[in-house]
């Protein structure tokens, strides 16, 4: 139980030492919208070969309705940013933040599932995770801080966004222990519309403002990712 937790939340580690390097060196407009459009490439990749074949497994119309709730949560959360802070101001950058634990809540619950049941954990997919958490922090933390939220504030930002994914994994686990047919198939589903929502909804449109060359950054993403598998 104590690996599932690890590696849940080691997996997102990268989110907190990635959102607090805004506060060592200056990242330019241009550079951020160029991380936010790489991490959006990054989790295309993701969602097509990894969740997506993950969710293979059920019927196509059960894909389709956890893919929906995926992106129902996105919407909710979003939803409930404005209404906090207004269109404007931080609630672009706390969309892609949403986005980060819609995405790595599923995927911690799916590790801890497959630890549960013995399966060999892809390296390269918690690689890939790793890595495509660097631009989704950098990107949204540098307008939180343009925004005059402190260190403190966004480390404990995304720590509670860690400690979340850690806590899913022990979840997932110990289900995949009490009952041995449980599968990461909805989660991995629901993650992936969750993805493509925020997608669409903050991470692409957050990156074209900063950056007009973003759409050739997702790209590059979306191969390095590619790659690294």
């Amino acid at each position: 139980m104590l690996n599932a937790f690890a590696l849940g939340a080691l997996t997102q580690c990268s989110l907190v030492l990635s959102g607090l390097i805004v506060f060592v060196v200056t990242v330019p407009r241009r550079t951020v919208g160029a991380l936010a459009g790489f991490g959006a490439g990054a989790l295309i990749a993701a969602v097509s070969r990894d969740l997506l074949p993950e969710a293979h497994a059920l019927q196509l119309i059960q894909s389709a309705m956890w893919a929906m709730l995926g992106a129902a949560a996105i919407m909710a959360g979003e939803h409930y940013v404005d209404k906090r802070f207004g269109s404007d101001g931080p609630s672009g950058a706390l969309g892609i933040v949403i986005g980060a634990i819609v995405d790595g809540v599923p995927e911690a619950i799916i590790f801890g599932i497959q630890l549960a049941s013995g399966q060999m954990v892809s390296a390269a997919f918690i690689a890939a995770v790793f890595v495509s958490n660097i631009p989704q922090a950098v990107a949204p933390s540098a307008d939180l801080a343009a925004a005059g939220w402190n260190w403190r504030r966004i480390g404990g930002l995304w720590g509670w966004v860690v400690v979340a994914c850690g806590v899913a994994a022990v979840l997932g686990f110990l289900a995949g222990s009490a009952v041995s047919r449980v599968q990461g198939s909805r989660m991995a589903a629901f993650a992936a519309g969750g993805i493509l929502a925020m997608l669409s909804n903050s991470l692409i449109p957050f990156a074209h403002e900063r950056d007009r060359n973003a759409g050739l950054w997702t790209v590059v993403g979306f191969c390095s990712a590619f790659a690294i598998g």
